[in-house]
């Protein structure tokens, strides 16, 4: 029982006790004192408002604080314009030398010491960089305004690759800030250059690199500023994985040079590869190919079959087909240069929606493109005479025009895709051996049925010296640190006990490195790398970051709704006054005779 409770319950028996013996008295007296009504109710209800008074005395109500502002300096707080800064000033300890214009800042060592300083703060302004992590969960949904400071020159966006199988190319896409005429240079662990770009206006670029053979590899993202001279280095950590080994099935209404070039693609990406193509008058020639049994096709990763041999299926086996794409099949179904009105039905009758086009060579995107390579370099295909969409479709592959080549939806647990070209071929004879398997490997890795087994866990990285964040952890879960030193995770309590397994997805644990480099994470068979970047690296992307994060915090809404949600210990004097007036109008009126019936003769009044 808590202290209040046990003293209210205490005061309410003294209240009872009390009214008790005056009832007692007041029935066994003659009715020359017996009190008047008024006194009567004073006496009573007077007692019960005493105790009221008393206990408040002990145990004020808690009060709203008065509304309060907080002027916060982050780092670069001095590089901000001039701002109106309410209320009082603290620095913390990334504003580093306070700016003449707060010389009477007072120094915290973090943002959650100053509102425990300052209780009755409500509307806080953030002034220079932004909040670091250590400060964003003390807000506790106070309103916040933020004053930012210019970003620094360099890097501030970047997108990298994570993992990527081994032979597929991967993108890097970024933007510099304050870098007129620099450009953007990709170079693979071995310092070779492997791609480079201008800035456009606005800072961004793209970059493209290819993996080789299974591993973690160190690619460096290089800067160079207008006068050629190196701005910035940022490494890009990426995963190479082993090319996943694919079943594939290609069903072909006659041979061509495109279903030549398709299969060669296929054995040398190391696929399980079956293929069936139809000859006319019964004649076929086929690879061991399977029968389309629902047996069959359960052990296929992705059927690619062209318009005549969909058309020659049936619909007792394209319903077969179908069920295998719900239970997480890939089908992907090639356009020729014969497609035409013909096809919109069938195309209709799998969630497609078609148009006729002109038949055209169109070239590929940037994503295409070799280090140097001009626009009218970029590799061209012919595009077949159907525009296919739907309303739930998305692009896989388009042309350097952002119009679709390559569109799929998804169906129960499967794909559908559809490839309106059908002379991918010319690339490999035009030398572009890569983009052919690259245009392949991208359609291939979409379509086909999803990979079993256990999702990865998230990583979320920071330099040496602060708080890196895994989840989706099971128990027991280790760091393997570049040092060959293995550091036990502690689960964090509030994402749910570290054995229930209805939980598990949601595990996470917080790490310090020690050491910039790869780092792993081992639980229970399962391996995954991940990379602690530099501390000092890429100052301005940091800086960024901390930018952003600090105006997701200023744009979102008041939790409090715009009222004080601070609340102090209210005074004790009024209540204390209160009940030392009432209490001592009580003991005079039980010891005067007011308000009592009659008076016998003769007896002195008091």
């Amino acid at each position: 029982m808590s202290l209040p409770v046990m003293i209210a319950s205490l005061l309410a028996l003294a209240v009872t006790l009390a009214t008790l013996r005056m009832l007692l008295r007041w029935s066994s007296a003659t009715a020359t004192v017996r009190p008047q009504a008024w006194r009567a109710t004073f006496l009573l209800g007077g007692q019960a408002a005493s105790a009221a008074l008393l206990y408040f005395t002990l145990f004020p109500p808690a009060a709203p604080a008065p509304a309060g502002a907080l002027t916060v300096l982050t780092a670069d707080a001095g590089k901000t314009p001039s701002v109106s800064t309410p209320g009082r000033v603290i620095a913390l300890p990334e504003a580093g030398t306070v700016p003449t214009r707060w010389r009477g800042a007072d120094r915290v060592p973090d943002l959650a010491t100053a509102l425990r300083r300052y209780p009755a703060t409500r509307t806080i302004h953030v002034v220079g960089a932004g909040l670091v992590e250590r400060d964003r969960e003390a807000l506790q949904g106070r309103a916040l305004r933020f004053h930012p400071a210019p970003l620094p020159a360099g890097l501030v966006e970047l997108e990298r690759p994570g993992a990527v199988a081994a032979g597929r190319s991967f993108a890097v896409r970024g933007r510099a800030n304050a870098l007129p005429g620099a450009r953007a240079e990709l170079l693979d662990p071995a310092g070779r250059r492997l791609d480079w770009a201008v800035l456009d206006d606005a800072g961004g670029f793209e970059l493209h690199g290819s993996t080789r053979s299974a591993g973690l590899a160190s690619y460096t993202l290089r800067l160079r500023d207008g006068r050629g001279r190196i701005a910035e280095r940022v490494a890009i950590a990426v995963q190479i994985l082993p090319a996943r080994r694919l079943r594939m099935l290609v069903l072909a209404g006659a041979p061509n040079a495109e279903l030549k070039f398709l299969r060669r693609w296929a054995m040398d990406a190391g696929m399980a590869l079956e293929t069936r193509i139809d000859l006319g008058a019964g004649l076929q020639i086929a690879s061991r190919a399977p029968a389309l049994a629902p047996s069959s096709l359960d052990k296929l990763d992705l059927l690619v079959v062209d318009e005549r041999s969909w058309r020659s299926l049936g619909a007792g086996q394209r319903g077969t087909v179908l069920a295998a794409v719900d239970r997480g099949l890939g089908l992907l179904l090639r356009l020729s240069a014969a497609a035409g009105p013909g096809e919109h039905p069938t195309l209709r009758a799998l969630g497609f929606a078609t148009s006729g086009v002109p038949r055209r060579e169109v070239r590929l995107g940037a994503g295409f493109a070799r280090a140097g390579d001009a626009v009218d370099a970029l590799p061209t295909i012919m595009r077949s005479p159907l525009q296919v969409s739907a309303g739930d479709a998305v692009v896989a592959l388009a042309d350097a025009a952002g119009t679709p080549l390559s569109v799929w939806r998804a169906r129960g647990r499967g794909r559908i895709g559809i490839a309106a070209f059908d002379d991918s071929y010319q690339l490999a004879l035009g030398g572009r051996t890569d983009a052919h398997g690259e245009l392949w490997s991208r359609l291939a890795s979409v379509l086909a049925r999803a990979a079993q087994g256990e999702p990865a866990p998230t990583i979320t990285v920071a330099p040496p010296g602060e708080r890196s964040v895994a989840c989706g952890l099971r128990s027991g879960a280790l760091v393997a640190t570049p040092d060959q030193r293995s550091v036990r995770l502690q689960v964090d309590p509030r994402t749910g006990p570290a054995a229930s397994d209805q939980v598990r997805g949601r595990l996470c644990a917080g790490f310090w490195a020690d050491t910039p480099g790869w780092h792993r994470l081992h639980q229970q068979g399962q391996d995954t790398p991940f990379f602690i970047p530099a501390a000092g690296e890429a100052p301005a992307l940091r800086a960024a970051a901390t930018r952003d994060a600090t105006r997701l915090l200023a744009g979102a809404p008041d939790a409090s709704g715009g009222a004080d949600t601070s609340l102090i210990t209210g005074p004790r004097w009024p209540w204390f006054m209160g009940w030392l007036v009432l209490t001592g109008l009580l003991w005079w009126l039980e010891r005067s005779r007011h308000g009592l019936r009659a008076m016998a003769a003769g007896e002195p009044s008091s």
